[in-house]
Protein backbone atom coordinates (compact mmCIF):
# COMPACT_ATOMS: atom_id res chain seq x y z
CA UNK A 1 0.00 0.00 0.00
CA UNK A 2 1.16 3.09 -0.92
CA UNK A 3 2.09 5.83 1.83
CA UNK A 4 -1.05 8.29 3.06
CA UNK A 5 1.67 10.82 3.36
CA UNK A 6 1.41 12.83 0.32
CA UNK A 7 -2.29 12.55 0.72
CA UNK A 8 -2.65 14.44 3.96
CA UNK A 9 -0.16 16.73 2.85
CA UNK A 10 -2.21 17.97 0.15
CA UNK A 11 -5.94 17.71 2.02
CA UNK A 12 -4.25 20.09 5.29
CA UNK A 13 -2.55 21.96 2.61
CA UNK A 14 -5.87 22.96 0.87
CA UNK A 15 -7.82 23.23 4.22
CA UNK A 16 -5.39 25.39 5.24
CA UNK A 17 -5.70 27.73 2.34
CA UNK A 18 -9.79 27.40 2.50
CA UNK A 19 -9.73 29.07 5.84
CA UNK A 20 -7.08 31.94 4.56
CA UNK A 21 -4.36 31.21 7.05
CA UNK A 22 -0.81 30.46 5.67
CA UNK A 23 0.38 27.04 5.44
CA UNK A 24 3.95 26.24 6.88
CA UNK A 25 6.03 22.67 6.25
CA UNK A 26 8.53 21.33 9.34
CA UNK A 27 10.75 19.92 6.95
CA UNK A 28 13.76 17.69 8.10
CA UNK A 29 16.71 18.96 6.02
CA UNK A 30 18.58 15.87 4.66
CA UNK A 31 21.23 15.74 2.35
CA UNK A 32 19.55 14.77 -0.12
CA UNK A 33 16.77 17.59 0.50
CA UNK A 34 16.93 20.58 -1.73
CA UNK A 35 16.49 23.62 0.58
CA UNK A 36 18.97 27.24 1.60
CA UNK A 37 21.14 25.37 3.70
CA UNK A 38 21.87 29.32 5.55
CA UNK A 39 18.30 28.67 6.78
CA UNK A 40 18.65 25.32 8.85
CA UNK A 41 18.58 25.30 12.03
CA UNK A 42 19.34 21.63 14.11
CA UNK A 43 18.45 20.41 10.61
CA UNK A 44 15.77 21.08 10.06
CA UNK A 45 13.98 23.95 8.33
CA UNK A 46 10.64 25.79 8.45
CA UNK A 47 8.75 26.80 5.24
CA UNK A 48 6.24 28.97 4.29
CA UNK A 49 4.15 27.47 1.42
CA UNK A 50 1.12 30.24 1.17
CA UNK A 51 -0.08 30.78 -2.49
CA UNK A 52 1.61 34.30 -2.37
CA UNK A 53 5.10 33.16 -0.97
CA UNK A 54 6.29 30.81 -3.83
CA UNK A 55 5.59 29.59 -7.45
CA UNK A 56 4.63 26.37 -9.67
CA UNK A 57 4.19 24.34 -6.05
CA UNK A 58 3.59 21.22 -6.36
CA UNK A 59 2.80 18.10 -3.85
CA UNK A 60 3.21 14.96 -5.79
CA UNK A 61 3.38 11.46 -4.16
CA UNK A 62 7.08 11.82 -3.97
CA UNK A 63 8.25 15.08 -3.44
CA UNK A 64 7.33 19.03 -2.52
CA UNK A 65 8.83 21.12 -5.32
CA UNK A 66 8.21 24.64 -5.57
CA UNK A 67 10.44 27.96 -6.41
CA UNK A 68 10.83 30.56 -3.79
CA UNK A 69 13.04 33.84 -3.32
CA UNK A 70 15.65 33.63 0.01
CA UNK A 71 17.27 36.79 0.51
CA UNK A 72 16.29 37.65 -2.64
CA UNK A 73 17.72 34.83 -4.66
CA UNK A 74 15.37 32.59 -6.71
CA UNK A 75 15.88 28.88 -5.81
CA UNK A 76 13.94 25.27 -6.77
CA UNK A 77 13.50 23.89 -3.84
CA UNK A 78 12.86 19.84 -3.61
CA UNK A 79 11.59 18.06 -0.51
CA UNK A 80 10.94 14.21 -0.55
CA UNK A 81 7.75 13.77 0.22
CA UNK A 82 8.86 11.38 3.50
CA UNK A 83 11.32 14.43 5.05
CA UNK A 84 8.31 16.54 5.65
CA UNK A 85 7.36 16.49 9.34
CA UNK A 86 4.36 18.75 9.67
CA UNK A 87 2.34 20.91 7.66
CA UNK A 88 0.30 23.65 10.02
CA UNK A 89 -0.85 27.18 10.10
CA UNK A 90 1.35 30.12 11.39
CA UNK A 91 -1.72 31.76 12.69
CA UNK A 92 -2.88 28.95 15.28
CA UNK A 93 -0.43 26.10 14.88
CA UNK A 94 -3.09 23.59 13.65
CA UNK A 95 -2.19 20.97 11.00
CA UNK A 96 -0.76 17.64 11.45
CA UNK A 97 2.40 16.36 12.53
CA UNK A 98 4.41 13.18 10.86
CA UNK A 99 6.68 10.54 11.92
CA UNK A 100 10.69 10.97 11.60
CA UNK A 101 11.95 8.87 8.95
CA UNK A 102 13.02 5.95 9.88
CA UNK A 103 10.11 5.47 13.00
CA UNK A 104 8.32 2.97 11.95
CA UNK A 105 5.93 4.57 9.47
CA UNK A 106 6.86 2.96 6.17
CA UNK A 107 4.35 0.23 5.64
CA UNK A 108 5.37 -3.37 6.38
CA UNK A 109 7.38 -5.44 3.75
CA UNK A 110 4.68 -7.38 1.82
CA UNK A 111 5.09 -11.56 2.50
CA UNK A 112 7.70 -10.04 5.21
CA UNK A 113 5.43 -11.90 8.19
CA UNK A 114 3.98 -15.52 8.45
CA UNK A 115 0.35 -16.39 7.64
CA UNK A 116 -0.71 -15.88 11.25
CA UNK A 117 0.06 -12.37 11.78
CA UNK A 118 2.66 -12.80 14.49
CA UNK A 119 5.51 -11.09 12.78
CA UNK A 120 8.94 -13.32 12.90
CA UNK A 121 7.27 -15.52 15.67
CA UNK A 122 9.95 -14.92 18.41
CA UNK A 123 7.57 -13.22 20.62
CA UNK A 124 5.33 -16.45 21.02
CA UNK A 125 2.24 -14.06 21.52
CA UNK A 126 -0.22 -13.69 18.13
CA UNK A 127 -1.27 -10.29 17.17
CA UNK A 128 -4.71 -10.48 16.01
CA UNK A 129 -4.78 -7.84 12.30
CA UNK A 130 -7.25 -5.24 11.77
CA UNK A 131 -10.84 -6.51 11.28
CA UNK A 132 -14.38 -5.23 10.17
CA UNK A 133 -17.40 -6.09 11.29
CA UNK A 134 -21.00 -5.64 10.30
CA UNK A 135 -23.54 -3.84 12.94
CA UNK A 136 -27.07 -3.79 12.76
Amino acid sequence: MTSSRPYLIRAIYEWIADNDMTPHLLVDAAPEVVVPREYVEAGRIVLNVAPMAVSALSIGNEEVTFSARFGGRPMNVIIPVDRVLAIYTRENGQGMMFAEPGDGDEPPPEGGGDDNGSGTGDSGAQKKGPSLRVVK
